[in-house]
């Protein structure tokens, strides 16, 4: 089945798809969390709180552990301090790396369409120096609406070269957030099953899956026409 023609754009997700951040992330909401006295959250909790912006975050960090909902924004502040330019305990998943390369020796417009402020989406780039992989970056604070929405993934694809009304492209994401972000442009998901996914692949709308970056630009090469 034909989705694209050559060259293809390949727009990322980055939480959960090319990176694991959940660590960063958990060490910064625990130390706001210490500030407060409330109580530390584990790993896998954060990690089932990430998708939807930070600002849905604290939502479910506040309701998790009974921190005034009144104090919201406080919170949201005392993290971003601390997060914006965490990286020490984020990696790339395996083969992350080589799979963008090949992509791009295959002459794909690779783009970021991510829920993730920009400042610290800009700073884990430039850390792992892929900052000029990729022609293109919406962040979570780049547009009025955030993914689920497909404005941000529109736009992304559009500053690739895709048609508005007909995007010849393909998303890669990892989360129920990406699932319904790719549905409602539309253009296929690439799904990346390692992330912070809740919900059975079998569940998830897709048009593949795969567990392993190594197995990507395959992938796309058969649904890619020249």
């Amino acid at each position: 089945m034909t989705v694209c023609y050559a060259p293809c754009p390949v727009v990322f997700d980055l939480d959960g798809t090319l990176i694991d951040s959940a660590p960063d992330i958990h060490a910064a909401v625990n130390a706001v969390l210490r500030d407060e006295g409330a109580r530390q959250l584990t790993l896998d909790e954060i990690r089932g709180f990430i998708g939807g912006g930070v600002d849905l975050l604290w939502q479910r960090v506040v309701a998790a552990t009974g921190l005034p909902a009144a104090r919201h924004r406080d919170f949201l502040a005392s993290f971003m301090s601390r997060y914006s330019r965490s990286t020490g305990l984020t990696r790339l998943y395996p083969g992350v790396a080589e799979a963008l390369a090949s992509l791009l020796d295959r002459g794909h417009p690779l783009g970021i369409c991510t829920n993730k402020p920009m400042q610290p989406t800009r700073a884990v780039l430039d850390h792992f120096g892929m900052t000029d992989l990729f022609a293109v970056v919406i962040a979570g604070d780049s547009l009025g609406e955030r993914k689920p929405h497909p404005a941000p993934l529109r736009a992304a694809l559009q500053q690739l070269g895709a048609a508005p009304e007909d995007p010849q492209a393909i998303y890669v994401g990892d989360s129920e957030v990406d699932a319904e972000t790719a549905a409602a442009v539309p253009v296929p998901l690439m799904l990346f099953t390692g992330g912070y996914r809740k919900t059975p692949v079998s569940q998830l709308p897709h048009h593949t899956a795969f567990d392993h970056f190594d197995e990507l630009p395959a992938l796309i090469e058969r649904v890619v026409t020249a």
